[in-house]
């Protein structure tokens, strides 16, 4: 998703990729939250507020990673805008399912 509204942005309206990347983490915080909390991790039995606070710090980070890892690969590697993204997106996504799986969703007194 994330990397469609990207792509679809910067084509058909003529964003930079790094200002499409911000719009397009934004759309994708937002539909991620909802799947993993209803799906991926709804046995978490979590407090929502707490998964979502946590949640946003995973995806905040995550995003923050992205940004500085496809801002070097726009400018240092000749890539596509298009496939410089993909690749950080695959990266990025394994970091976030593991720290949303061990920490933000996790559900225990002492977290």
């Amino acid at each position: 998703m994330h990397w469609g509204v990207v792509v679809w942005l910067v084509q058909h309206w003529g964003w930079r990729p790094l200002v499409a990347n911000v719009f397009g983490w934004l759309v994708a915080f937002t539909v991620s939250f909802a799947g993993h909390h209803r799906l991926t991790f709804r046995d978490h039995a979590a407090p929502l507020g707490r998964s979502a606070a946590r949640f946003f710090l995973v995806s905040a980070g995550g995003f923050s990673i992205n940004e500085a890892v496809y801002a070097l690969l726009l400018h240092w590697s000749g890539l596509r805008y298009d496939l410089a993204l993909a690749a950080v997106l695959v990266a990025v996504a394994v970091l976030t399912y593991l720290a949303s799986r061990h920490w933000a969703f996790l559900h225990s007194q002492a977290s």
